[in-house]
């Protein structure tokens, strides 16, 4: 069954083109505030783009891994989120260029202790620590290495982009052939690279803020933060679509509550993985390890983390428990937002620790994060209005229609 046999206008309404308008102006303005806050407080600016950067990389890459996910599992739910969640996954060349801010802030040796003069490093135990093991700062930790293994990284991820966005616009035309096999023989091993490349990537990122500890499972934090983050943004967007067609016919009581079942189970695995990785440390108590925690229970960050336990966790699952809320995406979509919050404070609870004591948020982690979320926005509401909102000739494409139009 196709969308065209059934005369349904899958045209994305016009409602994705004012928005993409407006982030392009918020963004713009907030772009401007942003780069004067990069010339007057550059050490600021570069850690709160770092954490931006972070947030809405995740949100991509995420996207990416929910789409692959359902390659292999089938299933209407994710048919019906499809073009939604690949405009998110298409931002990545822009993102990539986005990186290019991190890459000067460790030319300028900013932020990251193992690229700044030995002398110039201000925490006594990080600078002992760089000193003492000088072969992996010279070995892997340096300019060269960073940017080549960035390329490898993003080189991965717009590779898997591009494949599964060219094979589902091929959908959109009625002489295409089932792509179907195509997706998973690409979706399959895609999760694999995902899985290694973003857990690499937060070593690189976000752990050597601190090179002085070590996790095994912190690459697995971040990647299930940004799935969770991924589908939230993906119960935003569908409630903005939900009051126009063609979302409004399609989008069903079902397929949200698998949505919200996906948000559940996704901040369950969150919390098992962060607690599994505060247990495991602290009962090892090693010295290289345990820094990580020292640094977050001390100086008001301690308070950061109880409302991660609290909000990020405790509260949406008991909320997320409910069969009718989950089933209703005006409901929904509050839970989503708030997620998307706690997300952006878990990635701040991981990044601004390393540059201060005491629990302080500045102006730049507010205005740059708004900055480069609107730009990314920009981009992505452009991305969701240049395709229809389904794939209109794939063959999974029943799943949604069929229960619609019989």
């Amino acid at each position: 069954m196709s969308a065209a046999n059934n005369r349904l206008d899958l045209t994305p309404p016009a409602v994705v083109k004012t928005l993409a308008r407006w982030m392009a102006i918020a963004g713009a303005l907030l772009a401007v505030i942003s780069l004067v806050l990069a010339f007057r407080r550059p050490d600021e600016f570069y850690r709160a783009y770092l954490l931006a950067f972070m947030d809405w990389l995740g949100v991509a890459l995420g996207s990416m891994a929910i789409i692959m996910i359902r390659h292999l599992t089938g299933g209407g739910w994710g048919v019906v989120i499809r073009r939604v969640q690949g405009a998110a996954m298409r931002t990545l060349p822009v993102l990539t260029v986005l990186f290019i801010p991190i890459l000067i802030a460790v030319a300028q040796h900013r932020i990251y202790p193992w690229a700044m003069p030995l002398a110039s490093v201000s925490d006594e135990h990080i600078r002992e620590h760089l000193a003492k093991n000088s072969f992996v700062t010279a070995s892997y930790l340096n300019f060269s290495g960073f940017l080549s293994r960035a390329v490898i990284y993003f080189a991965i991820w717009n590779v898997l982009s591009f494949l599964l966005s060219k094979w589902s616009k091929e959908a959109d035309s009625s002489n295409t052939r089932d792509n179907t096999e195509r997706f998973k023989r690409v979706s399959g091993p895609g999760l694999i690279l995902y899985a290694f490349t973003i857990s690499f990537a937060a070593i690189d990122w976000v752990m050597s803020l601190d090179p002085t500890w070590i996790s095994t499972i912190f690459g697995l934090i971040i990647l299930i933060g940004e799935v969770l983050a991924a589908m939230c943004f993906a119960v935003f967007v569908e409630r903005i679509l939900y009051d126009y067609k063609p979302m409004s016919e399609l989008l069903k009581p079902e397929f949200v509550h698998d949505h919200g079942k996906w948000m559940l189970t996704f901040i369950m695995v969150w919390a098992y993985f962060s607690f599994s990785q505060w247990l495991i440390i602290w009962a090892g108590n090693l010295p290289n390890e345990i820094t990580f925690y020292l640094k977050r229970l001390s100086g008001g960050w301690g308070w950061i983390g109880l409302i991660l336990a609290l909000f990020h966790f405790c509260v949406p699952f008991a909320i997320l428990l409910s069969r009718p809320l989950k089933r209703n995406i005006r409901q929904l979509v509050w839970v989503a937002l708030w997620l998307l919050f706690m997300r952006w404070l878990d990635l701040f609870w991981m990044i601004e620790p390393n540059f201060s004591k005491t629990l302080r948020f500045t102006l730049a982690d507010i205005v740059v994060s708004c900055a480069l979320g609107c730009i990314w926005m920009a981009f992505y509401f452009r991305n969701l209005g240049s395709l229809p909102l389904l794939p209109a000739y794939d063959a999974s494409i029943g799943e949604v229609l069929e229960s619609k139009h019989g």
